[in-house]
Formats: structure tokens, C-alpha cells, sequence
């Protein structure tokens, strides 16, 4: 009888061990799911650093607002001192700033991991074709360091809200994003004209690539 005994108290002490082991491993290898998932997950590509560069004549109320628009969504942001437009960029024949040769002159000084942001109530152009001298709200080239945007052609009485969907505009060229066919998008290509109050906010796709980059938008 004792052997009995102890035979069935011995398999009786494995099954008990056999369960708290798988569930050991079973545990362990929840764990290690958890791991190589966080491993292998793709994370988000580092946020660029916005450095806000206001030029003198633009209000400071305004200055102010598209720094605090942009800090929602993009935290990373800093306000520089404010500074005369480059003499160099000036176009006397039509008493404007050449978007272009701003934007040349800000990567001069643009900090690696950084954009710069230049920021004019003045008028400001660029080449369009065969027109050399083309009035624009605001330029900044694909995956660019520098941007540059005027309040010159916004309405007068919507002035801080359309500048700023401007700004943002060119902003999100520097991340790497074209121009959107979505007219109701903030990437939407005005064509020469205002068409800010027609944009609603980042359409779906364009918003995905922001969010990928760091971006904190809802």
C-alpha cells in the first residue's frame, strides 16, 4: 500500500509541476513577445527642432500667436531675436524681398537637426516659370532647413489665423511633404491665390506623415 502510496503522491507532484512550469513559460514567453514587439515597432522619426525667425515690422501679437499655434502641435520650437531682412534679398524694382535668397541666407545659420522659419509682413516672391519675379505668401522646399512667410497677402481682418495656416504650410514642405490634392487640406497648393479659409486642418495621409515625424496631432 505504501508503495501505492507513494506512487500516486509522486505523479500527483509532477502534474503540479508540469503546470507551473508551462505556465512559467507560458508566461516567459509573453514577456519576450512584449520585448521584440517593442524592438522591432518602427518609432517615430526624429522631430526637427522649428526655430521661429520673426523679422522687424511684424507685430509681436502676431509673432506671438504663430508661436503658441505651433507649440500645440509641434513642441520642439524656439523664438529667435528679431532681425532686419537681408539687405541682399531685397528686389528694388518691386519693392520686395526675394523669398528665395532669404531662405539661402537662413541655411547659413540653420543648426543641424533644425529648420528656420523666417517670419515678414514685407512682400515676397520668387521664380514661377517664366515670370521671375512672382508675389508669394510663402516658400520652403521639399525636406528644406528654411522657410520664409509673409502676412503681405492674407486678408487684413483674418490676419493671424490665415498667417498662420500659411506658416504651417510651408512648415510641413520642410518635413518632406508635397503639395496635397485635397483643397480642403493645409497642403493644398493655393496656385497663386488665398485659399486659406477653405483649409480645414491636415488631411489624412499628409497628417500620418507629420504624426511620423513627431508631430502631436489629433
Amino acid at each position: 500500500m505504501k508503495v501505492v502510496y507513494y506512487i500516486i503522491l509522486f505523479t500527483v507532484a509532477n502534474l503540479l509541476f508540469a503546470c507551473t512550469n508551462n505556465e512559467v513559460k507560458q508566461e516567459d514567453n509573453n514577456q519576450f513577445k512584449k520585448e521584440a514587439s517593442k524592438k522591432t515597432s518602427s518609432p517615430p522619426k526624429d522631430t526637427k527642432i522649428i526655430d521661429i525667425q520673426p523679422y522687424e515690422g511684424l507685430s509681436e501679437d502676431i509673432v506671438s500667436y504663430v508661436y503658441s499655434e505651433l507649440k500645440k502641435v509641434c513642441p520642439k520650437i524656439n523664438l529667435l531675436k528679431v532681425k532686419a531682412l537681408p539687405k541682399r534679398a531685397y528686389y528694388k524694382p518691386r519693392n520686395r524681398y526675394r523669398a528665395d535668397t532669404i531662405i539661402a541666407l537662413q541655411r547659413d545659420y540653420t543648426l543641424e537637426g533644425h529648420v528656420t522659419m523666417g517670419l515678414t509682413n514685407k512682400d515676397i516672391s520668387t521664380d514661377n516659370g517664366a515670370i521671375y519675379d512672382w508675389g508669394i505668401m510663402g516658400l520652403a522646399f521639399n525636406g528644406g532647413k528654411a522657410g520664409v512667410a509673409s502676412t503681405f497677402r492674407v486678408s487684413k481682418t483674418k490676419t493671424k489665423e490665415q498667417f498662420f495656416k500659411v506658416v504651417i504650410h510651408e512648415l510641413g514642405h520642410t518635413q518632406g511633404l508635397e503639395h496635397c490634392p485635397d483643397i480642403t487640406c493645409l497642403m493644398t497648393d493655393a496656385k497663386g491665390k488665398n485659399t486659406t479659409d477653405g483649409e480645414k486642418g491636415f488631411c489624412k495621409k499628409c497628417k500620418a506623415h507629420l504624426v511620423d515625424r513627431g508631430w502631436k496631432l489629433d
